[in-house]
């Protein structure tokens, strides 16, 4: 066998530090690179007993195919007081459970414009004495009530929400209304500007689409997605083309409803190409959410960020938080904004990662760089990347690009820990001062601390 090797062509196997490959390469040596990446460090012992579990097989096949044959519609547009029991004072946020000593700026921001709104205060600076001091205030996670929220992911009382069931499993999302991009309160502006928008939200938007659904009755959000994935969307950060298709079916209906106001709101809509984004992710919580609660299964059902922590929940571990500090997304900026106007992480629109969508179908969106940074094969890369960390693929999210491949979905701890690969994230960056608003987008990691955590609980009894 030495004599064979010496005289024959040599067959070259190259494995982890690219140096070796690179020479062989400018020898014009043909080689067979393996892409193999460690595990997460320290995870062995702990994988080894969560890949033993005899429940984990079926239990993951079970929840993902929960996750797959989600049929999300919107069914309406209510009040938040009315759909969720919200009082005054208190307000739901997004990520994991922050108390306002640990807020960030943006999400500061964010509380202090709901106060303005609601009227609890007549000043900022009285709105931040108050949720300070805690007097009469409450906060909680989105995600404990069936709601998601993007970026600062406030939402009180008097706001609006989009209402999407599962026609499937029976459970039921919400969502905040789109105020559009800039200074929002989502992104943890309250200026005067913020606050009179917000009102004529809940004066004119909401009641107009509500009236709106009733005359058309339930959309196919999942049908919706899967064509504007087909006209370059990843609906997350570009939702151009299912904005366009949402407007396509309500406005017949805008006009019949309410014509003395169906042109202000068509026209804000129509100035706003994100107004989709968060119908998109009430559609994502419903769908992850029937994958919930399957004991034995390391399926990731939510991945959020506060702006202080990015957090995930896994489908075997109930409503349990995994969690290490945000990052700042590595992206482009807006103006003369740059990284050190950046707040960390913050949102729950990474549930649209969750369930298969954003930085998952990136391959499917290529103007998306022009937004988030990086080129065309840089989108192709991070989808095909996130092939290795998921159970499967979506049978209605196709990607044009790779053969009508379906999207990566079905986020699998032991596969994040065994692979080294952790989720892609396209997002939206808040300035970190509160009042500043939106400086950029761009790319983010999560911390793997979250899933290294997440997969020792699975190891407990």
């Amino acid at each position: 066998m030495t004599l064979s090797m010496l005289l024959g062509e040599p067959r070259v196997i190259t494995v982890g530090a690219s140096v070796l490959g690179e020479a062989l390469d400018q020898q014009a040596v043909p080689r067979t690179p393996v892409d193999w990446r460690p595990p997460l460090p320290g995870t062995s012992e702990a994988l080894a007993r969560v890949l033993a579990d005899p429940r984990r097989e079926r239990a993951n096949a079970l929840a993902v195919g929960r996750l797959l044959s989600a049929r999300p519609r919107l069914v309406g547009v209510r009040p938040a007081h009315e759909v969720l029991g919200l009082e005054p004072g208190t307000f739901f946020h997004a990520g994991p459970p922050v108390t306002w000593e640990r807020a960030s700026g943006p999400m500061r921001g964010a509380l202090i414009g709901a106060m303005l709104f609601e009227g609890l205060a007549s000043s900022p600076e009285e709105a931040e004495r108050r949720l300070a001091s805690g007097d009469g205030i409450t906060l909680d996670s989105c995600h404990h009530h069936r709601t998601v929220g993007p970026m600062a992911g406030v939402v009180s009382p008097s706001m609006w929400m989009f209402e999407v069931a599962d026609a499937e499993h029976g459970g039921t999302a919400y969502c905040s209304l789109n105020e559009g991009l800039g200074k929002v309160l989502r992104y943890g502006a309250y200026g005067t500007e913020v606050v009179e928008r917000l009102r004529w939200m809940g004066e004119v938007l909401g009641p107009v689409l509500q009236a709106t659904l009733r005359r058309t009755g339930p959309l196919d959000l999942r049908s919706l997605i899967a064509q504007a994935l087909q006209m370059g969307d990843e609906l997350h950060n570009r939702n151009r083309a299912a904005t366009s298709l949402l407007v396509r079916e309500l406005a017949p209906a805008v006009v019949e409803a309410a014509p003395e106001r169906a042109a202000e709101v068509l026209r804000f809509v129509n100035g706003n190409d994100h107004f989709f984004l968060n119908a998109g992710m009430a559609a994502a919580k419903v769908s992850a959410d029937a994958a919930r609660n399957v004991p034995g299964s390391s399926l990731v059902v939510a991945m959020a960020r506060n702006g202080t922590e990015f957090g995930i929940q896994v489908s075997g571990l109930g409503d349990r938080w995994f969690t290490g500090p945000a990052g700042v997304p590595d992206g482009l900026y807006l103006g003369a904004y740059g990284p050190e106007d950046a707040n960390p992480d913050i949102g729950d629109s990474t549930i649209t990662e969750t369930a298969g969508l954003g930085g998952f179908a990136m391959a499917a969106a290529p103007a998306i760089v022009r937004f988030v940074g990086g080129d065309v094969a840089d989108a192709v890369a991070a989808t095909t990347s996130m092939y290795e960390i998921t159970l499967a693929e979506h049978p209605a999210y196709q990607i044009p690009g790779l053969g009508f491949r379906g999207t990566p979905v079905g986020i699998d701890v032991t596969l994040v820990a065994r692979t080294g690969l952790l989720p892609v994230v396209n997002t939206g960056i808040a300035g970190r001062v509160a009042g500043t608003g939106q400086v950029g987008a761009g790319l983010v990691s999560p911390p793997a601390e979250a899933f290294t955590a997440a997969l020792e609980a699975l190891t407990l009894p």
